[in-house]
């Protein structure tokens, strides 16, 4: 049995004020399963939990400005 492949995109928004985070965001998750988003507009995490909790992604701080999102 072969593992699928994890695909992992990593979208920087950073210096971008929201909603672009979260629009880059959904846009790399139409393709990916797993995106790395960086962003350090302080709206950032709320406008991400949201999107996430809308499409049911899991989302995890990584680091400061740093969330690993998956479906």
């Amino acid at each position: 049995m072969m593992n699928e492949p994890s695909a992992e995109a990593v979208v920087d928004a950073r210096g971008m004020r929201c909603p672009w985070p979260a629009l880059r965001l959904a846009r790399a998750m139409r393709a990916e399963h797993m995106v790395l988003l960086l962003a350090d507009d302080p709206q950032a995490a709320r406008e991400i939990a949201a999107l996430a909790a809308l499409q049911d992604w899991t989302v995890e701080i990584e680091s400061e400005g740093c969330w690993r999102v998956t479906r």
